[in-house]
């Protein structure tokens, strides 16, 4: 694989103890493709709003800029009424701060384990004490609405506190009907507040905070809203805010209550990521000139073309129920006997793209092929053809034919 160090600077001595340990860089012409599922390729006019001195975040340009951010965060998240959080954090903040917020240790919350980070909430549950209800899934589909609704109607003292779900998990490609999952709640008559991470389909797939009735939406910036690492964002309803302001963990940095005043003000409880906010308010404002419908559009389309390549190709997708394909990602397992990071290792020399890796119990199991975010249709053909070419580099055994396929299915007439 080749390296990605940069060579000495000029003029540069290297001592007896580093001549030798550090690599030369090779340069290679042409862009790196990004095809993982998170982060995503960031547009140009999003790189070049970040691209300044930051501001006075306690001045009246700052608190313009925040106002406007929150704003049109909730026209993506579709809510009303919600109110916004926006951390300097990866995801993982904001799951931290739906739970502190609203549950107390010994709480008991229901999950189901759909993927790896379905796994990997309610570790962070167990370790903040709470007592945690599993639903096991074979990491193949979605969540059961049936198998939560029996739960619930189990749980007649109401002690379990909420359900959490994860509406595309980014680890398998499966989505989990949040709707069914509402409906389940409530045919159950169960109080329990629903928490939804929505990381990686925000941007991607329609969500509806306000129309599911969603307690607490979850979501980060480096997948479908085209922004670089570091934001989390929560929308958060009236009853989960009920919530934190009747009970939850001792909390600081992650407490909700000065959200409140942010919505108002625009203005943050600490020292915001001010580029970031630049960036994540080009790339709204591209989401909106776009428009939320022809973006969710976009990313089924692409969806569906690498579906189609697959099978040409005769693989094995990670999701195994088509109600539950997820628009911004596909999982795509090897055969057995061969190894999906080999086969990423030689894309990455060979062909200069990075493609997800399997993780948890799909480690090296399957690969993920981002298709989120800002892409266009011939970067996107350009993908698949380098996970075909990849696949003859790797020896695995395939059939030719998965661009082609997918080719014939973009350049259909009336696409």
């Amino acid at each position: 694989m080749r390296e990605r160090y940069c060579k000495p600077a000029r003029g540069m001595v290297l001592t007896p103890a580093l001549e030798g340990t550090l690599p030369m860089s090779k340069f290679k012409s042409g862009r790196h493709f990004l095809q993982t599922p998170g982060p995503t390729n960031v547009p140009e006019r999003v790189l070049r709003a970040m691209n300044r001195n930051p501001v006075n975040h306690r001045g009246p340009d700052f608190g313009a800029l925040g106002i406007d951010v929150i704003a049109k965060l909730r026209g993506v998240f579709q809510t009303q009424t919600a109110t916004i959080g926006i951390f300097p954090a990866s995801g993982t903040g904001a799951w931290e701060a739906a739970l502190v917020n609203t549950l107390a240790p010994g709480d008991r919350i229901l999950i189901s384990r759909t993927g790896q980070f379905s796994h990997l909430w309610e570790q962070m549950a167990v370790r903040l004490g709470l007592d945690v209800v599993s639903l096991e899934t074979d990491w193949r589909r979605g969540a059961d609405p049936a198998a939560i609704g029996q739960v619930l109607r189990d749980d007649r003292e109401h002690k379990i506190k909420a359900v959490c779900a994860v509406h595309s998990e980014t680890s398998t490609s499966c989505m989990t009907d949040i709707a069914a999952v509402r409906q389940a709640i409530d045919d159950a008559g169960h109080p329990a507040l629903l928490m939804v991470d929505a990381i990686s389909s925000l941007g991607c797939a329609d969500y509806r905070h306000d129309t599911w009735q969603v307690d607490v939406t979850i979501a980060g910036s480096q997948k479908g809203l085209m922004v670089p690492p570091g934001l989390s964002f929560t929308a958060i309803g009236d009853k989960a805010l009920a919530a934190s302001r009747s009970g939850g963990s001792r909390r600081g940095y992650w407490d909700w209550e000065p959200l409140v005043a942010s919505n108002k003000t625009g203005f943050f409880p600490y020292t915001p990521a001010v580029n970031l906010l630049f960036a994540l308010n080009e790339a709204l404002d591209m989401l909106t000139e776009e428009t939320l419908p022809a973006v969710f559009a976009r990313h089924e389309r692409y969806a569906g073309a690498t579906r189609l390549a697959a099978a040409a190709w005769g693989l094995d997708l990670q999701c195994q129920d088509p109600r539950a394909y997820a628009p911004g990602v596909t999982a795509i397992r090897t055969p057995d006997g061969h190894s999906a990071d080999a086969l990423r290792a030689i894309i990455l020399d060979k062909f200069d793209m990075s493609l997800g890796n399997g993780l948890g119990r799909l480690d090296d199991r399957v690969f993920r092929i981002g298709h989120m975010g800002d892409l266009g249709v011939l970067s996107f053909t350009g993908t698949l053809t380098g996970v075909e070419m990849g696949l003859r580099a790797a020896g695995i055994p395939h059939k030719p034919g998965g661009v082609q396929a997918a080719m014939d299915y973009l350049a259909a007439p009336g696409d």
